[in-house]
């Protein structure tokens, strides 16, 4: 069997950090994920403690032909932090954080989560655009795109990244920057984990001044109303302001977030508290910090999860319905369709400046049915998939890898589209071309072939049926 030779194996790489097999008496919880549905029994989860472990683990997956899951906070919904019978490489203790506020730079290390970058900014006023839950890994958001409350302002987390160092394939350590290795460099920024191990993070910082918070509740029978006029309000907001809202069989949440000064704030947030009917209101008394925690408990680990997402160039009445109808037949309380207001900054890039799709995209909304009971899960997983089958038949070509629980080369082909894709393979093609790191919405390594070509071998060989969530 494969577990024990491992188990040998990282024996004798004589790591700096813990190795846990399946007797260990931390291995049942060691093993777990933030995404409920998932359960998978690796043979061993490494707990990296340097550079030279990451190495070390993945010079082991390589020689002895191991699945290798790389895990940060956890969050892939489709369970990529994971796997049956290889090795779990955690980085989660490789979690450094160094601000150097002067120059505003944060060496960030692969392990760390978007609260520690967070905390390391806020005694300096600095910050660097993440996510909106803090339990996720920075690694894991960095590496697809990024996106959150100051992404309008301040761009993508990926437009603040200013070199990545990467453990590769073959054994190398490669500081790849605008400056060295820029192809490699383009393509971890939103093409995910395909091309090697993230172990720090050299990332711009900003400065982030006064920041206001609304949060409103409207009630369910206003929700068609409510998101028109959010559309409508939305259309004209200005940089400094991002908007959102969560609309599930309750109602619908609206938040509007300024930061920058506070010159304009009161003006630009408060008029989304006049969308309709309020149950409930709040504008201010929240700092950034507690902001970027408000979702924590909702997205606490363990709960169920299923998520589909997709870019729309405008809020239109088509997609309005859709989404105030699908909660009609809600199948649990937190079953959700969250969209964040994109555009301003994010769009200052050209397409292909980054691996990333969806600069020209005005939101991005995910369907994200949320649940505790293994019994929901069928039903709440179709409802998942049933919504987001009519959002995406009106939605932008392109899409956001860190947030599908679907997986497939037709998938991956699908959200970067041709010549993205066409680049990325080249890419693997040259930094992995065994393909070691394939647990990851996957670019598959072939020169020679056509994007369709790919997705036809990679249906002839199982490579788009690979385990979903639901099955897992």
């Amino acid at each position: 069997m494969l577990a024990p030779r491992l188990l040998r194996e990282l024996e004798r790489a004589q790591l700096d950090g813990p190795v846990i097999g399946r007797d260990h008496g931390d291995y049942q919880h060691a093993r777990l994920v933030w995404n409920g549905v998932i359960n998978r029994l690796p043979a061993a989860i490494v707990r990296a403690a340097s550079v030279a472990d990451v190495t070390r683990t993945i010079h082991v997956a390589a020689t002895t032909g191991s699945p290798l899951a790389v895990r940060c906070g956890g969050h892939s919904f489709p369970g990529f932090s994971t796997c049956d019978d290889g090795i779990v490489l955690d980085l989660s203790a490789m979690n450094e954080i160094a601000v150097d506020p002067a120059a505003r730079i944060a060496s960030v290390g692969g392990g760390s989560l978007l609260v520690d970058l967070d905390r390391a900014g806020a005694p300096h006023g600095l910050v660097t655009p993440t996510g909106v839950v803090s339990h996720t890994g920075a690694g894991g958001l960095t590496l697809g795109g990024g996106m959150g409350w100051l992404s309008r302002r301040l761009g993508l987390t990926i437009d603040s990244l200013v070199e990545a160092e990467v453990s590769t394939a073959d054994g190398r350590v490669i500081r790849a920057s605008a400056q060295v290795e820029p192809e490699l460099f383009w393509g971890l920024r939103g093409g995910g984990g395909n091309f090697g191990v993230v172990t720090r993070f050299t990332f711009q910082m900003h400065e982030l001044g006064p920041v206001l918070v609304g949060r409103w509740m409207y009630p369910a029978p206003e929700t068609p109303a409510v998101l028109r006029r959010y559309a409508a309000l939305a259309a004209d907001a200005p940089r400094p302001l991002t908007s959102a809202f969560t609309v599930t069989a309750a109602g619908a949440r609206v938040t509007a977030v300024w930061s920058g000064s506070a010159e304009g704030a009161e003006t630009a947030v408060t008029p989304y508290g006049t969308l309709g009917t309020l149950s409930t209101a709040a504008v201010g008394g929240m700092t950034f910090l507690q902001l970027q925690s408000h979702s924590d408990e909702h997205f606490q680990p363990g709960r169920r999860y299923y998520a589909k997402g997709g870019f729309l160039a405008a809020l239109t009445e088509d997609a309005i319905d859709q989404i105030a109808s699908a909660l009609d037949e809600s199948p649990a309380p937190d079953a959700e369709v969250y969209v964040l207001q994109l555009g301003g900054a994010i769009a200052d890039h050209t397409d292909d400046a980054t691996a990333y799709t969806g600069r020209r995209a005005g939101f991005y909304w995910i369907v994200e049915p949320v649940w505790d009971a293994a019994a929901d899960d069928e039903r709440c997983i179709a409802w998942g998939r049933q919504t987001s089958a009519g959002l995406t038949a009106i939605s932008m070509r392109g899409n956001y890898v860190n947030e599908q629980s679907e997986v497939g080369t037709n998938m991956t082909l699908g959200a970067y589209g041709e010549n993205t894709y066409r680049r990325l393979v080249a890419l693997k093609t040259r930094f992995d071309p065994n393909n070691l790191f394939r647990l990851n919405q996957n670019i598959q390594p072939d020169t020679g072939k056509t994007p369709a070509e790919l997705a036809a071998r990679a249906r002839a060989t199982g490579g788009t049926s690979r385990r979903r969530a639901d099955s897992s």
